[in-house]
């Protein structure tokens, strides 16, 4: 089973490619508020933990990140969009 997820093009865009092992996202806010503080609590999240190698995030200007997530963690970083409401819905298919 894989998850799939919506989200609301008018605020964000989210674009998925698998790399190998990994899994690489370009995320890109298009206005300031809550989707903003809310990657940022997801950046938080996975860099505090002990596994340095889990998510790794990329800033760039204007809202916009490229993060890479490893396979074995790519349904709890997907879980973690939804938990800070970057994503309108999740589910298995």
């Amino acid at each position: 089973m894989k998850l799939t997820y919506r989200f609301n093009r008018e605020q964000i865009h989210i674009l998925e490619t698998v790399n190998g092992f990994d899994t690489e996202f370009e995320i890109k806010i298009l206005e300031d508020g809550p989707l903003v503080a809310g990657i940022k609590e997801i950046e938080k999240v996975f860099e505090d933990n002990r596994v340095y190698t889990d998510v790794m995030f990329y800033v760039y200007e204007h809202h916009h990140y490229k993060v890479i997530v490893r396979k074995d963690y790519y349904d709890q970083f997907i879980l973690a969009l939804m938990q800070y409401r970057l994503l309108l819905s999740v589910e298995w298919v």
